[in-house]
């Protein structure tokens, strides 16, 4: 017995030095500067650059409000642009209230155990994001999912739920809460949301939207999936979003009702125990939120939501031609198109890079072994170059790794050589 705990132990530690040596590898820095064109951030409408109507009024507000709060929203952490970004969040999205977070994972993960608790029943779309799991994980309901994006199968496993009741006990659920996204990150598909609200109301289910991806990015005046699919935002009971995407800065938001948000302020750990969203942050969410709404005096918040639904519905068009097969919808700024041979993940990353085109690659465990893709995420800030010679570069390396699963068009060969 002896002998075997030794062995294990320098079985263990071999594998522990490996394990340090690989990841201080991982983690050693080049020393080396590359220009690349970026298609892997979530700037969607490109307020994270610098901008003329955002950036000096962030500048403005270091001087008033420090980088920091350095302190919980319920101490000393709430400042007058706190709660002026809560209300314009709070009328932008439709909502008569709203509070904001200093974290977007924390949005989720923190705001669902406050909601729901033992006795309640969470039904979450099969390709949640990791936030929501590990939010459903903490509050102790149960917890069930539904085929990805199918409102049939949401409706079979809501029937069947409210008809068997609690484990053991079969006593009715405490609370049935839905919860689903507005776009879904890994596959860039939109929320079939119309549908999936009208099962929810149908059997008096609860439905927590995430809008982290598609607040800012989708809608005429970029409303997200609810002005998209035409729901009115009041048939959704709770509404989350972050800022870390449409809006160039940090952290998320809940909106709901008076009630709901004033409970949620008393019972959410996020709210309660984390620091308070930095002010520049919020004064940058706020600057874009008035350029998106026109209240900057011009247009460009309209042209850029244009420019973001026009560029990601050319791009993902041309990716087709050429033959790769893409997922996601019309509209939709997240494209992914797949790699599937785990051994291409590399191989795709670093011939892109070396011709200074930064992509985002995805294998397991984000995704099943064989479901490798490459995912590209369209801005506004792109112009129509930087989308050719992405789409170039994609082809030529796609033809390296044999990524063209389909026929090529001859429009996108037309393309290619003007």
């Amino acid at each position: 017995m002896k002998m075997r705990n030794l062995l294990r132990e320098g079985i263990w530690t071999q594998h522990f030095k490996k394990r340090f040596l690989l990841m201080k590898c991982i983690s050693s820095r080049t020393y080396q500067n590359q220009r690349c064109l970026n298609l892997s951030s979530y700037n969607y409408l490109g307020f994270a650059a610098s901008d003329e109507y955002c950036t000096p009024r962030v500048m403005e507000s270091l001087e008033t409000f420090s980088p920091s709060t350095c302190s919980t929203r319920i101490d000393c952490g709430t400042t007058v642009i706190h709660q002026e970004l809560e209300e314009m969040v709070a009328r932008f999205v439709g909502k008569p209230a709203a509070m904001v977070y200093g974290m977007g994972f924390a949005t989720n993960s923190t705001t669902l155990p406050a909601l729901i608790g033992k006795g309640g029943l969470i039904i979450s779309d099969s390709l949640n994001h990791s936030s929501i799991v590990a939010g459903a994980r903490g509050s102790g309901a149960k917890v069930q999912v539904f085929q990805h994006n199918t409102p049939s199968h949401l409706e079979q496993v809501l029937r069947e739920a409210i008809a068997e009741g609690q484990p053991r006990t079969r006593r009715p659920w405490k609370k049935i809460i839905v919860v689903v996204e507005g776009i879904y990150s890994m596959e860039g598909e939109l929320c079939r949301l119309s549908e999936i609200v009208s099962v929810t109301q149908k059997y008096k289910a609860y439905i927590y939207l995430d809008e982290a991806h598609s607040i800012g990015a989708i809608g005429k005046t970029g409303r997200g999936v609810c002005e998209h699919d035409g729901v009115d935002p009041a048939k959704i009971d709770v509404m989350m979003g972050t800022f870390t995407k449409s809006f160039g800065s940090c952290g998320g938001y809940i909106a709901g009702s008076k009630e709901l948000i004033t409970y949620l302020k008393h019972v959410s750990p996020g709210h309660i125990y984390a620091t308070s969203m930095s002010p520049p942050a919020v004064q940058q969410v706020i600057s874009a939120l008035k350029v998106i709404l026109g209240e900057d005096g011009s247009d460009r918040g309209a042209r850029k939501l244009a420019q973001v639904r026009e560029n990601s519905n050319y791009f993902r068009q041309e990716l087709r031609r050429m033959g790769c097969e893409v997922l996601g919808d019309e509209n939709s700024p997240v494209m992914p198109f797949m790699l599937y041979n785990p051994a291409k993940i590399p191989a795709f990353s670093r011939e892109c890079l070396k011709r200074n085109v930064a992509v985002v690659t995805v294998g397991f465990p984000a995704t099943p072994l064989l479901l490798a893709r490459a995912r590209v995420c369209i801005s506004a800030s792109h112009t129509k170059e930087d989308l050719d010679l992405g789409l170039e570069v994609i082809s030529e390396v796609s033809d390296m790794a044999h990524l063209k699963y389909f026929p090529q068009m001859e429009s996108f060969s037309k393309v290619k050589s003007v």
